[in-house]
């Protein structure tokens, strides 16, 4: 897997997610958006690119992200404002579904910024503590912390004033315990992804790219 294969894999899971947050879903007692099916995927490859390529890279990775997001909102609302052709009766659910989107990506954007900025930095700060040792640790040391962070400026700006502040609460607990729970099964394919990546990139390469 290539540089250019991850960050087409970060955007696409990105932009998934922000489509898909616009459902709530439960699962017995947790509430979560729909889009907790991809938008983990995003702290695993930057996570990877990381620890491959550098924090300069990663951090390049994140504001791609940024402007993908953008350019989504963009259309959606450029398609919104098309004249409707007449014997097409779904303005009104395109307007209910995708409406929505634009106060869900604002939301997703500001816990993005946030949140990846924080697992970058503190990923390559843990890769700095241990010398390059334990991936495990600094995989997991740094999505725990950039998850909170994520989940609670999410819910927050997405639904705040829209669900009771019970369903608020819980929206924010049930994310971050699933994207945990996502972060810690994870370990494993992050070293496989960066064991591929190491080997079809050859290590005079990825020195020179993460300097």
């Amino acid at each position: 897997m290539t540089l250019s294969a991850l960050s087409v894999s970060f955007v696409t899971a990105l932009l998934i997610a922000n489509i898909l947050a616009v459902k709530l879903a439960s699962f017995g007692p947790f509430v979560v958006p729909a889009g907790i099916v991809a938008y983990p995927v995003t702290f695993l490859l930057s996570d990877v690119v990381c620890e491959v390529y550098g924090k300069k890279t990663a951090t390049s990775l994140v504001w791609l992200g940024l402007a993908a997001n953008g350019a989504l909102v963009a259309f959606i609302v450029l398609g919104r404002i098309l004249p409707a052709s007449p014997f097409w009766q779904q303005q009104a659910s395109y307007n209910s579904i995708l409406g929505m989107i634009p106060r869900i990506v604002a939301a997703s954007l500001l816990a993005y910024v946030v949140s990846q900025h924080h697992d970058v930095w503190a990923f390559d700060f843990w890769k700095r503590r241990t010398s390059g040792r334990h991936l495990w640790l600094r995989n997991n040391a740094s999505t725990a912390v950039s998850q909170a962070l994520d989940s609670a400026l999410f819910a927050l700006v997405a639904f705040g004033g829209t669900v009771p502040t019970a369903v608020l609460l819980n929206l924010i607990g049930s994310q971050y315990l699933l994207k945990l729970l996502f972060a810690l099964g994870d370990t494993p394919l992050c070293y496989v992804l960066v064991a591929m990546v190491r080997r079809r990139t050859g290590p005079a390469t990825l020195r020179s790219q993460a300097t």
